[in-house]
């Protein structure tokens, strides 16, 4: 039969075995985090070294590259896209379209279309 001394007793290493478990799966768990960051640290470290490499090659002139896709102001000045110039005439206005507007507007057919 159990009596109280019993149950603190039970209680008491019920609670101190699950102390010493929180503690050391806390242990576990922030030297796993830890190697994580490192990792992810040396990770982010090798990319940056990587990309400061490439950035002072190009700064060099070693290697010259066509794409200005970091610089929209220069991106802008090499469009390779055709670009309508506005009409120089008040009557050229009205016949001015855009380069995606049907040079002749759809029209339905007339008459049955279910037989």
């Amino acid at each position: 039969m159990n009596t109280i001394r019993s149950t603190w007793i039970g209680w008491g290493t019920l609670i101190v075995a699950g102390g010493g478990a929180y503690l050391l799966a806390k242990r576990s768990i922030n030297a796993d985090k830890a190697a994580r960051h490192e990792a992810d640290m040396k990770r982010r470290q090798m990319s940056q070294s990587l990309e400061q490499s490439s950035r002072t090659s190009a700064l060099n002139g070693l290697h010259r590259k066509a794409d200005h896709a970091g610089s929209p102001s220069t991106e802008a000045s090499h469009d390779p896209a055709p670009t309508n110039h506005p009409p120089n005439n008040t009557s050229s206005e009205a016949e001015a379209q855009s380069k995606y507007e049907a040079a002749v507007p759809y029209r339905a057919k007339k008459g049955d279309r279910f037989s």
